[in-house]
């Protein structure tokens, strides 16, 4: 079991993530949005504690039916199909914090609404960095059995229900990084990301996964 908290400079978050996550694609932000973002970003480097925490066990996958104990989970075919070389599975959880979402009510207080729609996107862009950095902790940690890691999946998506959720949490025991579930599942803080990712020997971790999942709508949907 283990659980890290990051600083924010250990993120190494650009102004163009931020704005990209706004949908700024093609077309480049005006002045006062830049200017905007800076001072977003200054004060959420000030008070962020972005942090992920992992469990990895033993599991039995048949079907489109993972198994850790007395837990079993429908993560669907997709997922099924993308785990199925796995020796061993790590839950994890990874979330931007309770600080940045307590900074964006403050702004949303003060009626700012362009800054707290900017630390919105934010939030969503340290939660995704603060998995990535999970997983590279993770490919760490199993370089000694010269294993590798399969793509992080969660509940929600690919066929596999949100209400989950909670088994998920459920295998995490300690290492949840003070984040909570509500009745609809969701979590709390909203910018967070949990899931299982499968590591083996065997296990391959793709470039784009958008290509195996029918969902069109996802927002980060690359193609």
């Amino acid at each position: 079991m283990t659980q890290k908290t990051l600083s924010f400079s250990e993120l190494n978050i650009s102004s163009e993530e931020v704005f990209r996550q706004m949908g700024y694609a093609e077309t480049p932000p005006s002045s006062q949005v830049v200017a905007l973002t800076t001072e977003v970003i200054r004060q959420a480097e000030m008070v962020a504690q972005p942090c992920f925490g992992f469990v990895t066990v033993d599991g039995q996958l048949e079907g489109q039916l993972l198994s850790v104990g007395d837990v079993t989970m429908h993560i669907g075919k997709i997922i099924a199909r993308q785990l199925a070389e796995s020796e061993a599975f790590t839950f994890f959880v990874a979330t931007a914090g309770k600080e940045i979402e307590l900074l964006q009510q403050k702004i949303l207080s003060q009626g700012d609404t362009v800054s707290a729609y900017i630390i919105d996107a934010l939030g969503s862009v340290v939660a995704e960095r603060c998995a990535d950095l999970m997983e590279v902790f993770l490919q760490e940690s199993i370089d000694k059995l010269g294993w590798r890691h399969t793509n992080r999946f969660s509940p929600g998506y690919c066929q596999w229900p949100v209400c989950e959720q909670p088994k998920v949490f459920s295998l995490l025991g300690n290492a949840t990084c003070g984040v909570t579930l509500n009745a609809q599942c969701m979590m709390k803080p909203v910018k967070s990301v949990s899931g299982v990712i499968g590591i083996g020997s065997k296990v391959r971790h793709m470039d784009y996964t958008c290509g195996i999942c029918g969902l069109q709508d996802c927002l980060y949907r690359k193609c």
